[in-house]
């Protein structure tokens, strides 16, 4: 019997040596045995004390400590791994257009990462062994939460910014707009602010903790959030102005208007706007008269003569309105 019992004992020995079996664990073993020992840190220990606790009566109860034991530290390892990968994630940042603004570049990848991460840490918080690693594992999904929430907020500033920013920073818009123009460079001043401390912090959870970013986002993106409507309101003027810029795209058509001032750049764009014109031929002597138009088709296309010049000259919709009458007069 003695040999038997000492059969059954080794496994457990073993198994309670491993690395997985913290002071947590000999608590519940002695707790189980009811007896007490000193093990951790003392060399006088003997194994003749385990031996005498009758580990043998207790077998399956000391295998279901030491399997739970290995699966709580599968469980720290992979928090580990988690806490240290996002301690050093950072953002990849570009400048813009040579203005010595940062953006943030490759943010999909960052944003599906933080995703999967928290619903990772949701199916830990689950399971049944997590429960030393709890507090740890609560908090790192608050702040991978929060990370989420301020760069969803962040990318949505950043795309409306792009999107506006040459509008408001030059070009005629922005002298036919000036409240709007005046709106957006306040919110310019304060974006390069906070992309450049975002550029030299680059962690990924630093950066989106950062209190200046997270309290300015919300207005940032209201006043552009306005500065859009002022727009999309100006461009259904120039539409309702003249139709044709309805065929247009918005963006081409927020790039023909910037440029309204320079009947020339005009002639990049005839095609989006009247069937078979390529371009437009300007006086020599003074760009704003247009005397004849040139169909598509390269070499040995179809030109006319306008019957009477065409004085480009005020809004761009005004003078192309201009043109298309003198195109069917003529």
């Amino acid at each position: 019997q003695e040999i038997e019992d000492f059969q059954t004992i080794l496994p457990l020995l073993k198994e309670l040596s491993k690395d997985s079996i913290k002071a947590r664990h000999w608590e519940e073993v002695m707790q189980i045995c009811n007896t007490q020992f000193d093990i951790l840190g003392n060399p006088e220990f003997k194994l003749q004390s385990l031996i005498e606790a009758n580990l043998v009566s207790v077998s399956e109860e000391i295998e279901e400590v030491t399997d739970g034991a290995d699966k709580q530290l599968k469980i720290e390892q992979q928090l580990g791994e988690m806490k240290l990968q996002w301690q050093s994630h950072e953002f990849a940042f570009q400048e813009w257009k040579d203005r010595g603004i940062h953006v943030l570049k490759a943010t999909p990848l960052i944003m599906e990462e933080l995703e999967e991460a928290q619903m990772n840490l949701q199916t830990m918080l689950t399971m049944r062994h997590v429960t030393p690693f709890r507090p740890l594992a609560q908090e790192l999904l608050g702040s991978l939460c929060d990370t989420s929430d301020t760069l969803e907020r962040w990318v949505k500033v950043q795309m409306m910014w792009c999107a506006l920013e040459s509008v408001f920073t030059g070009g005629d818009i922005a002298k036919q707009m000036p409240k709007e123009a005046k709106k957006f460079a306040k919110v310019d001043k304060d974006w390069a602010k906070i992309m450049t401390k975002a550029s030299e912090t680059r962690n990924v959870i630093e950066c989106c903790a950062d209190e200046l970013l997270r309290n300015s986002l919300p207005s940032m993106y209201s006043e552009l959030e306005k500065c859009q409507k002022s727009l999309e309101g100006y461009l259904e003027q120039k539409q309702n102005a003249f139709p044709r810029f309805y065929f247009v795209s918005n963006a081409k058509l927020l790039i023909i208007l910037s440029q309204g001032s320079d009947p020339l750049a005009m002639n990049e764009y005839y095609e989006n706007v009247f069937d078979a014109i390529q371009f437009v031929e300007h006086d020599k002597n003074d760009k704003t008269i247009i005397h004849k138009l040139h169909g598509d088709g390269g070499d040995g296309h179809e030109v006319v003569t306008f019957h009477k010049p065409v004085k480009a000259v005020g809004n761009i919709e005004d003078w192309l309105m201009a043109l298309l009458k003198n195109m069917m007069f003529t």
